[in-house]
């Protein structure tokens, strides 16, 4: 490595979250949530998890949206 710090820490919440999206027909996508992504602490980079690959290897990776809490 070349010294970048990575965000990796399973302590940490992941910054982004990985899906595959499906055609379902028509105008119609299925979103299907396969792993997660942390973006580095310089943000020069992200590290990715996958719990799946896709076939067609497209994945979109999108901000994590923060859960509100309830009070």
């Amino acid at each position: 490595m070349n010294g970048n710090k990575e965000s990796t820490s399973t302590k940490k919440k992941p910054t982004h979250e990985v899906f595959q999206v499906i055609d379902a027909g028509g105008d119609n996508k299925y979103w299907n949530r396969i792993g997660a992504a942390w973006l580095h602490d310089d943000e020069a980079g992200v590290s990715v998890v996958l719990n799946a690959v896709p076939i067609d290897g497209r994945l979109v990776i999108r901000k994590a949206k923060q859960k509100e809490k309830s009070k």
